[in-house]
């Protein structure tokens, strides 16, 4: 008899395949703009000297490099927006191969913005790898889930998380000192994410379109026969649960279009599937993960760590979140999405709880910022066992296929403007509160918890359908459910 490793080996190989060019881009681009800071900074300012014959004033300057850091969120939202509708009207995998192509021109744009002294181009570039990282995590996730068997879907969906930890520790790699973070280099250090797009276009060539959307948008059974038997080699016999599941939702959806995302706001049908996917999509920029990456350095500095040491030590942070997300994918399909959500927040809330007391008494003993340091480590331990790994797959586990492209959409959208909205009014929380600005997160870390563990059915086994089933009991609770766009007569009445 076959080992899931063998037998599945060409579904793991297409893991790899999607995580080069989805959510690694993205943890890339988060990443990779930090040690060419100077380096671009001091480009902008010959270039507008070189035009206008005077240098760029400060908050000139800062105004420009901000637009730099924040485009990427701009052109993420907009190709979160696309991730409900290329995917539908091209497939998956044409529309992650449209993707790549994005991402292919800003590399040009960022490769050349030197030599034609044009740093437009960067903000141009910057906009278009935003747009790449936001229709690439969709598609990225929604190609895995439509591919994965149902015992694999966790474990498989959680390697997106995987390879965005992956992204942003070989963007903070690649751009050392000793590397491509140098005066000559950066044009093609910011051009780097042209490669995966490159790869992962040609291979992709090599795959089915997914199983799902063959046979559910286009009605294709003996395609979706067909890339069932190439990606998880086996016989029609042993695909009879998997085609039946399928069958059920394809009724369900039967002469309907794919739902708009405000739809997943108004609809009854799936109102606490979107709770349930918008507290923990918000929550992986409000959980404060983002406040302890910008205290590491204070904290690493007051116990002494030289500043060209720093970036070492980034590096470890970089590694520690990518260990424990590769922990969370071989557990997930054990512990359940539940229990690494609900109590990862709550570990999450009560670790900042504690940081705040040592921050505030650092002064009292020498070894206290050693200790927050190991507080600090902590915190991202439990971020990567826990909301990293658990969010990343919900849309694919939530929603059936007529919702989970609009799904997609929204928390993306929702990841995208937390982003956008932590970059641009956090510096000014911390300048006011300091280190109490972590009681924010650990009130919404607190809230999330209660949340997950006491409102939301467990996903851990279940087929698309069971899951709805469950959620139908909160969304028609105490009422009869009637159906609604094929989605009622699956609803459990209580």
């Amino acid at each position: 008899m076959k080992t899931n490793l063998t037998q599945y080996w060409r579904l793991y190989l297409l893991t790899l395949v999607l995580g080069i060019g989805g959510t690694l881009q993205y943890g890339i681009q988060v990443s990779i703009m930090t040690s060419p800071a100077k380096h671009i900074q001091n480009f902008v300012n010959q270039t507008w000297l070189s035009r206008y014959g005077v240098p760029v004033g400060d908050s000139t300057s800062t105004l420009i490099w901000s637009f730099m850091v924040s485009t990427l969120c701009v052109g993420g939202l907009a190709g979160s927006f696309h991730g409900r509708t290329l995917p539908v009207k091209y497939g998956r995998k044409t529309a992650m191969q449209i993707n790549n192509v994005v991402a292919i021109l800003a590399a040009v744009l960022m490769m050349f913005s030197r030599m034609a002294n044009s740093f437009e181009m960067i903000l141009i570039g910057r906009f278009m790898y935003g747009y790449n990282a936001g229709l690439g995590i969709n598609v990225h996730l929604m190609y895995l889930g439509e591919s994965a068997p149902k015992r694999l879907r966790g474990f498989l969906s959680l390697t997106s998380s995987m390879y965005l930890s992956c992204g942003k520790l070989l963007g903070q790699v690649i751009g050392i000192k000793d590397l491509m973070g140098t005066e000559d280099l950066w044009p093609y250090l910011l051009a780097f994410s042209g490669l995966p797009a490159i790869l992962q276009f040609l291979l992709l060539l090599y795959f089915p379109e997914t199983p799902r959307y063959l046979y559910i948008d286009k009605g294709d059974e003996e395609g979706c026969k067909k890339a069932l038997r190439w990606l998880w080699q086996e016989e029609d016999v042993n695909l009879k649960l998997e085609l039946e599941d399928m069958r059920k939702e394809r009724e369900s959806a039967q002469a309907e279009k794919a739902k708009a995302m405000l739809d997943v706001f108004r609809s009854r049908s799936v109102r606490w599937q979107m709770l349930a996917l918008l507290i923990p999509c918000a929550g992986l920029q409000f959980c404060g993960i983002n406040a302890i990456y910008f205290y590491a350095f204070h904290i690493f500095r007051e116990s002494g760590v030289a500043d060209e040491k720093m970036q070492y030590l980034s590096l470890g942070i970089g590694t520690t979140e990518l260990i424990t997300v590769t922990i969370c994918a071989f557990i997930i399909d054990r512990a359940g999405r539940k229990k690494l959500l609900g109590f990862g927040y709550l570990f999450m809330g009560i670790m900042m709880s504690v940081l705040i007391v040592m921050l505030t008494l650092k002064d009292l003993y020498p070894w206290m910022p050693y200790l927050n340091i190991a507080l600090l480590f902590t915190v991202i331990c439990v971020y990567g066992l826990g909301p990293s790994g658990g969010s990343m797959c919900l849309p694919a586990d939530l929603f059936l296929q007529v919702w989970r492209p609009a799904a997609f959409a929204v928390g993306g959208v929702i990841n995208w403007v937390s982003l956008f909205a932590i970059g641009m009014v956090f510096p000014y929380v911390v300048e006011g509160m300091g280190q109490f600005c972590f009681l924010i997160f650990v009130g919404y870390c607190t809230f999330s918890a209660t949340f997950m563990l006491y409102f939301i059915p467990e996903t851990k086994g279940k087929t698309s359908m069971e899951i709805t089933e469950d959620f139908n009991k909160l969304n028609f609770k105490n009422s009869s459910p009637e159906p609604e766009n094929g989605i009622g007569m699956f609803a459990t009445k209580l």
